[in-house]
């Protein structure tokens, strides 16, 4: 296994910022501990917040779009060593990330704000979000996601065939436990802002064009195999037993 100072370091760096950019986005949105918050005070128009803050999300979709193209992937493997395409990667995205934290323009208005039981039930679920978010990814490999095991920190995964498919664990529950916990992170809070409702919804767009796209590549990988999964198991929204009886009686 090929350890190379430079690569540990990187990836190293880009997987300290992931964590950084995870507690920064955390406190963004629950609008605790730092100053600039998706819902703080407005500090300038409406028009000019809103074109701001879509110009930022507008650049980190672009970004981590673009960027897990295939041909970008080529065309970047001719100037980046294969142990750091993943690391460039990591890295791109924290920095899109944090010009969007950073540069964020609230542009005031609630549109919800509850206390009480609703309020201690909606942070629970944020919360819940947020470890189901962390926990996805190390249901599919953290290390390699984040590009610290094609560094060198870890020893390489051994061989799998394409066609094999897993849907044990979280992957039983739903297609994209990520994006489960994303959107409930994003949506499930006492107090709505208008910003925070664009944030929201934004995100929320991005992941079903995401999720499209990757359903897609999924059935064209893996045909038939990924066709029955997705019959028994839900993309995003668990079943309950509810709704599996109710559907078993039609």
């Amino acid at each position: 296994m090929n350890r190379r100072p430079t690569h540990l370091a990187l990836s190293a760096f880009g997987w300290v910022g992931f964590a950084c950019i995870l507690v920064w986005t955390i406190v963004f949105l629950a609008m605790v501990g730092i100053p600039r918050t998706v819902d703080a005070p407005a500090r300038t128009t409406p028009v000019r917040a809103i074109a701001v803050d879509l110009a930022l999300l507008l650049l980190f979709a672009v970004q981590h779009s673009v960027m897990a193209r295939r041909s970008v992937k080529a065309r970047l493997a001719r100037h980046v060593p294969a142990a750091l395409e993943r690391t460039t990667f990591v890295l791109a995205t924290n920095l899109c990330l944090a010009l969007l934290l950073a540069l964020w323009e609230p542009w005031g208005g609630t549109v919800w704000h509850v206390g009480g039981l609703v309020a201690v039930v909606l942070w629970t679920l944020c919360a819940a979000g947020w470890v189901l978010a962390v926990t996805s990814t190390f249901a599919v490999d953290h290390l390699d996601l984040l590009g610290l095991r094609q560094a060198g920190w870890a020893r390489p995964r051994p061989f799998e065939p394409s066609g094999v498919l897993r849907v044990d664990g979280l992957h039983g529950v739903v297609r994209h436990p990520l994006m489960t916990g994303l959107l409930l992170a994003f949506w499930a809070t006492p107090e709505m802002g208008a910003g925070h409702l664009l944030f929201a919804v934004a995100a929320t767009g991005y992941v079903a064009v995401g999720v499209t796209f990757e359903e897609r590549d999924l059935r064209r990988t893996f045909g038939a195999a990924y066709d029955a999964y997705a019959a028994r198991v839900p993309a995003l929204l668990p079943r309950t037993r509810v709704r599996r009886r109710v559907a078993a009686s039609r």
